[in-house]
């Protein structure tokens, strides 16, 4: 089932995409007639760092003992479609296709035998980075948490084989992200024990699972889409700050 949110009229709905039409109570409509929008409402994203070794090694890291965390802030998620803003305190920013965990059921202290239990789905989410800013800063707050720096959708697929799924980033149509999932470090029950040892996960939170090597800049203008095998595709354009 893809879970989703839309917006007609003026008004947002929950629903799901059956084929190729967005149903809601009381209406279906084709998907070309509604706008999609980030198919959950995170109270907060945690993030995973360096959860692929290819990753690690390009940003001059070793791989972690233990997963490496981060949060962005919910005023960071934008919809499928919206433009990520280039801030100007930055003079790269950068792209970082992941695999996105949206939990269903508040979680804490869970076991990893225990923890997909509690998850509702998977999504695509886009880890935009002020590179620069992450170095300079010597933490990562403001470098991962520009508003419309996590632009998630277009929706939640319920059902999906994590283990093994291609993930794809194209920048203005050429791939520069392309590795499979199987090649994460901790896998998904992992880091949702992990995790919720430390705090408490509730409905719609968004689990980003890392991002495999091949990231890089964008500039103004340019158009990212990423694609994961069974989830579909999530694109956005990058503006000027106004």
């Amino acid at each position: 089932m893809k879970i989703a949110r839309f917006r007609v009229g003026g008004a947002d709905f929950d629903g799901v995409v059956d084929g190729d039409e967005a149903v809601a109570s009381g209406f279906r409509k084709p998907l070309g007639e509604v706008t999609l929008l980030a198919p959950c409402r995170p109270s907060k994203i945690v993030c995973v760092g360096r959860n692929y070794a290819d990753h690690a090694s390009e940003m001059g890291n070793e791989p972690p003992k233990e997963p490496l965390l981060f949060f962005k802030p919910p005023s960071a998620v934008i919809n499928p479609g919206d433009a990520i803003v280039y801030p100007r305190q930055s003079a790269r920013v950068d792209f970082e296709g992941e695999l996105g965990v949206v939990i269903g059921r508040r979680c804490r202290g869970t076991s990893r035998e225990s923890a997909l239990d509690y998850v509702l789905g998977y999504t695509i989410i886009n880890d935009v980075t002020a590179r620069d800013l992450q170095k300079s800063d010597g933490q990562w707050a403001r470098a991962k948490g520009f508003d419309t720096f996590a632009p998630i959708g277009p929706w939640i697929v319920s059902e999906l084989d994590w283990r093994d799924v291609r993930l794809t980033t194209r920048l203005n149509g050429a791939v520069r992200q392309d590795a499979s999932t199987a090649s994460m470090i901790f896998d998904i029950p992992v880091l949702i024990e992990y995790i919720s040892a430390a705090f408490t996960l509730e409905p719609g939170d968004v689990i980003a699972t890392g991002t495999p090597s091949g990231v890089g800049p964008m500039q103004i203008g340019d158009t990212v889409a990423v694609e994961i095998e069974g989830l579909g595709t999530l694109t956005n354009r990058v503006v000027a700050a106004s």
